[in-house]
Formats: structure tokens, C-alpha cells, sequence
């Protein structure tokens, strides 16, 4: 007979079974959302689904060659540890994936293989920081604040606005960085969808190089760059995506990458991801991945190699990617220009990249509702529309701005709701 422990404590926030970090530490917000949305579904309810940043399968397969690829290298027992710094094949190949379509060669010995973007981030954080030093990020940003409570650093945020595209710029960001360990980037943003312009992104890396040096002189520790461009192969129309030592050569020494297949080749699942920098960094980020068990399993490590070796796939794939997501983009760029054009208090930013759209739906102080989740429950509730506001991703003011993500949902099913939301709309508008 088994032993009952059904009526084990269940979570609370004053648990004094956990430590202090454990305690405070927030529940995503997005995942909450998303919750909401998988139960109105599980009811009947057809929801356009805009909340997580992750593909519907459906939607969006990862690349066969890459299906096979892995079938074949679990086949073939590719089932035990990999190397602590990730399989020598998949770290060549990272290698030449820079050097042809960044150019920009790295020495191995600073390329680090993960399970995702994530460790890679939180292996960033680990491997500069110590308990108290100051993190500068911009906000909307995806998770920072969450990092910062995990090391005990001291965060200090830049709050953007949409004239900029959500983009820090050199003179917001010039007042933090004289007492900062840590520069916080992502260009294309989630959530924004937004791309650092290269004048603004070259300044600050101007900027990085400068305080070093300064700082060489007095004996203190450098300020180190993490540029996330997990998004970056998703770029649309006439925007360009740069990186920082392309730009700015001489920032190399100070810039770690994050980078990955998960969004690339919708690929989330699979969890294989790279931190590209310099290999004083690169080294300690192995060792923490290493103690914590943050590897890519190794069958999918070898699969991913020989994928991203296969140049006319890869190629291939991306192209038909970048049309698949933009035309879902486009279907919500041109629904919102309607609205917009016949009077709707509805404003957005066109693609730009990744695969986000940032939009505003200034409602607040109309029709009652006065927060930016009175207007997330509204568009979900009256249009089956669900979205995620900019306070999941630091910015607090209730601006009516939010974040829509299209790798869960198809281009008829954007089409289908845009009229639902515009009645929605109207209806608010016309409530007193």
C-alpha cells in the first residue's frame, strides 16, 4: 500500500522551507496568461493565441534534415554525456555559421554549447558577477529583473519609449555605465520586435571600449557586454541586424553573444543554444554550465552540427521561415493600420523583427477600464484575442502597449480576429 503524501504543504510566498532568494523570486507572467488560455480552450473557446514566444508545431516544424538528423544520432547511441563545453563537431560548425553570415571567426575556445539561450544567460550573469554589482538593462526587456534577484546584483533599469522603438540610447544609458559590471542587449527585442539602429548600437559600444579603458588604468574589473541576438537570422524589410563587434572591433574582448536554433528553426524544444565571446569569459561560463548539468543532450548536439553544415538546407529553410513569419506580421500590421486609419485609439510599430509586434491599444481611462490587464482581459473575453502586456516585461505604467506573438497561430486565424477585435474596440469606446 502506497504511502499517501497528498496533503504535503502546498507552495506559499512566507515558506520557511526554502531560502530567501527561492521566495522572492516571480512566476513568469506570461505563463500565468497562458494558463488563462489554455483553460478557455480546453472549454471550446477558439482563441487567437498571441501570448507565448514559442511555435505551434503545426505552424511551424523544425527543419526535416533536422528531424532526421536526430532520429539518426539517438539510433546510433549518441546518448551519453557530451563534452562540458558542448560536442567539438557542433562547436566547429558554430564557428563557420559566424564567419559566413556574421563574419566574424571566433576561436573555439570561445564558443559554449547549452540547452538554449537561457543557461547561456544565466551562465553570462554567473560567470561576471559578484553578489551586489549593478546590472544596467532596458525595459520592455525579457527577464533581466528575474536574473538580477537570482545573483543578488543590483539592477538599474532604462525605461524606452516607442519614439525609439523601444531601444535604449547612448545618452540614457551614458549615466549608468561608469559603476556598471554588466550592459544587458537584445536586438531584435523581444518583446518589441524592434532592431537596434547600428548608429545607436556603435555609439555604445564606443562608449564600452572607452570606459575600459579608463577603467584598465585604475585596476577595476571591466564592463561586459551581453548581446542577445537569439532573434537575429528574423529580420524584415529594409532593417539590417548588426552586431557590436562588426561595428566596434575593439568591444570583442568585453561582448559575450547569446544565441541559438530555438527560434531560428523553431526549434524551441530542442534546447541546443551558444554563447560566442571571448574565451577568459567563455571558460568559467563552461564551468558553471558544467557543475549545474546545463547541456544540450548530446544526440541533439550532433544533429544540430551536421544540420548547420548542410548550407543549401539551412538556407533554404531560413528563407521560407522568414516568409512564414512575416506574413502573419503583415496580416496583424495591416488589420491594425485599419483600425487605426478609421479612428481606432489603436497605434503599433511595423515588423521589424523576430516574432513580435509591439501595439498600443490606449484604452486606459475609457470605457472603464483603467489597466493595461483590464484591456488584455477585454480583447480576450470579447474578441478571443489574447496578448501579453509590457508589464510581463518590466515596463510597470499601464501605456496600453503590448506584446503579440505570431509562432502559435496561422495567418487566417489573425485574419478571423481582427473583426472581433475592432468590435471589441468600438464597444469599449462606446461604453460609458
Amino acid at each position: 500500500m502506497a504511502l499517501d503524501l497528498t496533503t504535503l504543504p502546498r507552495p506559499s510566498r512566507d515558506d520557511a522551507t526554502v531560502g530567501t532568494m527561492a521566495r522572492g523570486l516571480v512566476g513568469s507572467e506570461i505563463l500565468r496568461i497562458a494558463a488563462e488560455v489554455r483553460e478557455l480552450a480546453a472549454k471550446g473557446r477558439k482563441v487567437c493565441n498571441l501570448t507565448v514566444g514559442d511555435f505551434n508545431p503545426r505552424e511551424f516544424p523544425i527543419p526535416d534534415g533536422l528531424r532526421s538528423h536526430i532520429a539518426t544520432a539517438l539510433q546510433s547511441g549518441e546518448t551519453n554525456y557530451p563534452p562540458s563545453d558542448g560536442v567539438l563537431d557542433l562547436r566547429q560548425a558554430v564557428q563557420r555559421f559566424y564567419e559566413r553570415s556574421l563574419g566574424l571567426k571566433y576561436p573555439l575556445e570561445g564558443i559554449v554549447i547549452a540547452g538554449g539561450a537561457r543557461p547561456i544567460i544565466y551562465g553570462t550573469y554567473r560567470a561576471v558577477l559578484d553578489e551586489g554589482e549593478t546590472v544596467v538593462y532596458p525595459v520592455p526587456s525579457w527577464n533581466n529583473n528575474h536574473y538580477i534577484h537570482m545573483m543578488n546584483a543590483k539592477g538599474v533599469v532604462v525605461t524606452t519609449d516607442a519614439a525609439h522603438g523601444f531601444m535604449p540610447t547612448l545618452e540614457q544609458l551614458a549615466p549608468h555605465l561608469g559603476s556598471a559590471r554588466l550592459l544587458c542587449l537584445c536586438s531584435p527585442l523581444n518583446p518589441t520586435g524592434t532592431m537596434i539602429a547600428p548608429d545607436t548600437l556603435g555609439a555604445i559600444c564606443e562608449r564600452v571600449v572607452a570606459e575600459n579603458r579608463a577603467r584598465e588604468k585604475q585596476g577595476r574589473k571591466p564592463l561586459i557586454l551581453m548581446y542577445d541576438q537569439i532573434y537575429w537570422v528574423l529580420s524584415f524589410g529594409a532593417v539590417k541586424h548588426v552586431t557590436p563587434v562588426e561595428l566596434v572591433p575593439e568591444v570583442a574582448p568585453y561582448t559575450v553573444f547569446v544565441d541559438g536554433i530555438s527560434k531560428a528553426f523553431a526549434a524551441t524544444g530542442v534546447r541546443v543554444g551558444w554563447g560566442v565571446g571571448p574565451p577568459t569569459i567563455i571558460a568559467r561560463m563552461r564551468d558553471v554550465l558544467g557543475h549545474v548539468g546545463a547541456w544540450a543532450p548530446k544526440a541533439e548536439q550532433v544533429a544540430v552540427a551536421r544540420y548547420l553544415e548542410d548550407v543549401p538546407a539551412t538556407e533554404s529553410f531560413l528563407g521560407e521561415m522568414r516568409q512564414r513569419v512575416d506574413a502573419r506580421l503583415e496580416a496583424l500590421h495591416k488589420g491594425l493600420t485599419r483600425m487605426r486609419e478609421a479612428g481606432l485609439p489603436v497605434r503599433h510599430i511595423a515588423p521589424q523583427g523576430a516574432i513580435y509586434l509591439s501595439v498600443q491599444f490606449d484604452l486606459v481611462g475609457k470605457g472603464g477600464l483603467k489597466t493595461n490587464d483590464d484591456i488584455r482581459k477585454l480583447l480576450l473575453e470579447k474578441a478571443s484575442f489574447a496578448v501579453v502586456p509590457f508589464q510581463a516585461f518590466g515596463l510597470m505604467e499601464d501605456t496600453g502597449w503590448f506584446r503579440l506573438s505570431v509562432g502559435a497561430t496561422s495567418v487566417s486565424e489573425i485574419e478571423e480576429a481582427l473583426p472581433r477585435v475592432e468590435a471589441a474596440l468600438r464597444e469599449a469606446l462606446a461604453t460609458k
